[in-house]
């Protein structure tokens, strides 16, 4: 094999470093050339800007023969950017879905974002909001899903899990506050249950979130700004024997406009020491975040228009919470003469206290109807992974197996609250899960413009629940799920390439649900135990092209059907029945870079969602309302999904080179949604502007002004349709007089419930390198 010409390794360095989206599909190639290659690359393999560490040359294949997954035969990859060095843990090759992308840190960093978890807005078609605390998880929307705190909605950070299952708070909830943006080197994005690697919480899409290894210069950074906002950043590396020592430390305070300030508290830390590269080294991750808070919680839109709260005002002010994450991981990596091998290893423990008042006085109309859940366990876990490269009757062939598995230890508690002191035991719980995910995935490329990939994967979850209160509730359930997946590339043809993908998927449910047989606050109540995996099906067909000069674009439809299920309500310490739904629509991307310092970047998405089938138990509960205009129900019960978006559309454009002025502009907008069964409430649609105006000089130093909600919008990050009680209205008084029913006292007076974006907000960010 001929060496790289240095002048093209150069290139290839310098086209990684671009701070936006970038195709390296050309560089690629001049590589392959320059080396003797026979082969021609896709003409569209998107990595957007990714910034790879060095990979080790795969083993070279017969002459004449593409490698199985598009990517480059025995070639190095481009040389990494000076500044930043590492991969999102799925170091893949060409993508398998049009949907799927990489994102590179730079590209990340380079959007104007409120808070960490909005980081993840660079996932097309996802939204992030927050309606309640800087210290509680965000809540996400995907694909007409809203995915609450995170079910079906895989979220990974160096390999390591993010979704927490048997959760005090919601299924899946996966907190990213104690993420710090500038350690991302990568995001690696998947939609659809297409992807034999990808198990629990993962139908809908996963995010894999990977961390540098080093920086070129230390960084100190300070950013001040509106209604209280402080963060300090340091982080720097060094060369520790024959690997480098990553150290980053962060210090942020907040109080928002929210009449009862949030007070936010963070500390957070990471620790990384890495040796030699993606696909042969290793590292170590120690991580360590602790944040104490207030929370606005989301009030009802009468006590604004009535004038009783203001719209930055609080029910009940001594909602909030604390929580604290530490964690231990490690990776290691090496390819051979058969092909690959991957495995890792992790340790958390992480805890959470939170206080919500969701009702206010519709459960206890004289204390308040706020609770507290608390969360207390230890995850571990372990993933290996073998590939193997081959042939199939001469054909190019790649096998990949795997083991995945995960144990949580956890101690689970809800109570009855009053302003944070203790009134009542609902229930409390310790629960053991333990999991175990076999796959196996099979890539064939059958011709230079075909190849397909059939998979297939086997789940077994098994947990013991001990109910310290109701010994009826506690048990033990274990389930098993095998999940076919197929995916098919058909192209390059005249730079485009055509996707198929179908396959079945799964979440879990909370574990309690499953062992729950009675009402906690009534025993001689009976409930139907929940299934603790839940099926799910989807289906997409996709293109992505480059036939328009300087632009590249993809475009998926997909369909995902969910399973009937009945899931457990962590706010209420007991089960629901929900229905069977399906969503089908359409995810369109493009990226268009006209010169070297601007790029251009848009996406749409748009979606069908609704119920199938009927609820009965719904039509029952609207008919005992009837002939009560003071609840304010709307119509007979029907299938909307409450709260799956209809639409969600971004567009941006990035300026500037590594030196001198840069600057951005975003645009973000989720259209209006329905928030009950009946369509009878919706919410409003949400536009928002963000920009950023800064100015680089060649030693490092970075000075940087964001403004948020650039147009002072009012407009609200969540809004809600649900049954609560306020001592102002009229219905209490009935309720508390014994005049209205029972069954309308329980559920209240039915209201759009709101959390308000944050006004028009300036933060100011002075950055030094050393």
């Amino acid at each position: 094999m001929r060496p790289r010409r240095p002048d093209l390794g150069r290139r290839c360095g310098a086209l990684t470093a671009l701070p936006a989206f970038v195709l390296l599909a050309d560089c690629d190639r001049a590589l392959a050339q320059s080396n003797g290659a026979s082969r021609e690359l896709p003409a569209i393999q998107v990595t957007r800007g990714e910034t790879p560490r060095h990979k080790k040359p795969p083993v070279p294949r017969r002459a004449g023969k593409p490698a199985v997954d598009g990517s480059s035969v025995a070639q190095p990859a481009p040389t990494p950017p000076a500044d930043v060095a590492g991969v999102a843990s799925g170091a893949k090759g060409a993508p398998g879905m049009a949907s799927e992308l990489t994102v590179s840190g730079d590209a990340v960093n380079a959007r104007p974002f409120t808070r960490p978890g909005e980081a993840l807005e660079a996932v097309p078609g996802l939204i992030v909001t927050q309606h309640s605390g800087e210290g509680k998880a965000n809540q996400y929307f995907l694909r007409g899903y809203n995915l609450d705190h995170g079910t079906d909605l895989a979220i990974t950070v160096d390999d390591v899990p993010v979704n927490m299952r048997t959760h005090a708070h919601g299924q899946g909830y996966a907190d990213l506050n104690w993420l710090i943006p500038e350690t991302v080197a990568a995001i690696d994005v998947r939609k659809g249950p297409y992807f034999a690697d990808e198990g629990d919480f993962a139908s809908v899409g996963s995010v894999r979130i990977g961390l540098i290894d080093r920086t070129e210069k230390g960084l100190a950074q300070v950013t001040a700004g509106s209604f209280g906002y402080r963060r300090l950043l340091g982080m720097d590396s060094a060369t520790v024997g024959d690997g480098s020592l990553l150290v980053a430390g962060e210090l942020g305070t907040y109080n928002g406009p929210w009449d009862n300030p949030d007070n936010v508290r963070k500390l957070n830390g990471l620790v990384r020491y890495s040796q030699g590269t993606a696909t042969d080294g290793v590292s170590i991750t120690g991580m360590a975040y602790v944040n104490k808070w207030n929370s606005t919680d989301q009030v009802p839109q009468r006590a604004i228009t009535s004038g009783l709260l203001d719209r930055f005002g609080s029910e009940d002010p001594s909602d909030g919470g604390n929580t604290n994450r530490f964690a231990l991981s490690a990776r290691v990596a090496q390819s051979d003469d058969l092909g690959s091998w991957k495995a890792n290893a992790y340790v958390v423990k992480s805890q959470l206290d939170l206080f919500n008042n969701f009702t206010y006085y519709l459960s206890d109309p004289m204390l308040g109807d706020q609770f507290h859940q608390h969360d207390d366990r230890l995850m571990a876990g372990a993933n290996i992974s073998r590939t193997l490269s081959g042939s199939l009757a001469g054909l190019p062939m790649q096998t990949t197996f795997g083991l995945q598995s995960r144990y949580d230890a956890i101690d689970l508690a809800l109570t009855n609250s009053f302003q944070r002191g203790f009134l009542a035991n609902i229930r409390s719980d310790k629960v053991g899960e333990g999991s175990v995910g076999l796959y196996a995935e099979n890539t064939v490329r059958w011709a230079d413009w075909l190849r397909t990939t059939i998979g297939f994967r086997g789940d077994y979850y098994a947990a013991d629940v001990t109910s310290l209160f109701d010994a009826g509730n506690s048990g033990r359930a274990d389930a098993a799920l095998g999940s076919p997946k197929f995916r098919m590339v058909l192209g390059p043809f005249n730079q485009t390439e055509f996707f198929l993908g179908a396959g079945t998927g799964m979440h879990s449910n909370d574990a309690r649900g499953a062992t729950t047989t009675e009402d906690p606050g009534d025993a001689s109540t009976r409930l139907t135990p929940s299934p603790l995996l839940v099926r799910t099906r989807g289906a997409e067909v996709g293109v992505r092209s480059r036939i328009v000069p300087g632009l590249d674009s993809s475009l998926s439809l997909f369909i995902l059907d969910q399973d009937s299920e009945i899931l457990f309500s962590g706010d209420a310490g007991d089960t629901s029945a929900t229905r069977a739904s399906r969503r089908y629509g359409f995810e369109w991307t493009g990226h268009y870079r006209p010169r070297s310092w601007i790029d251009i970047d848009a996406d749409l998405a748009m979606t069908h969602a609704r119920f199938r089938g009927t609820d009965s138990e719904q039509a029952e509960v609207y008919a005992s309302l009837a002939g009560y205009p003071e609840a304010q129900i709307g119509n007979a019960p029907g299938n909307y999904i409450p709260n799956a978006p209809a639409m969600v559309a971004s567009a941006g454009v990035t300026l500037g080179e590594k030196t001198g002025w840069f600057g951005a502009l975003r645009w973000r907008y989720l259209a209006s949604s329905p928030l009950s069964e009946d369509n009878a409430f919706r919410s409003s649609a949400t536009s928002i502007f963000n920009g950023r105006l800064g100015y680089r000089i060649d030693n490092g130093w970075r000075v940087q002004l964001d403004v948020l909600n650039l147009f002072n919008t009012q407009a609200n990050q969540i809004t809600y349709a649900y049954g609560s009680l306020l001592k102002t209205d009229t219905l209490y008084n009935l309720c508390t007089g014994g005049v209205a029913p029972t069954a309308v006292c329980q559920n209240g007076v039915m209201d759009y419930v709101l959390h308000p974006v944050e006004p028009l907000t300036f933060r100011l960010t002075v950055a030094g390198a050393f």
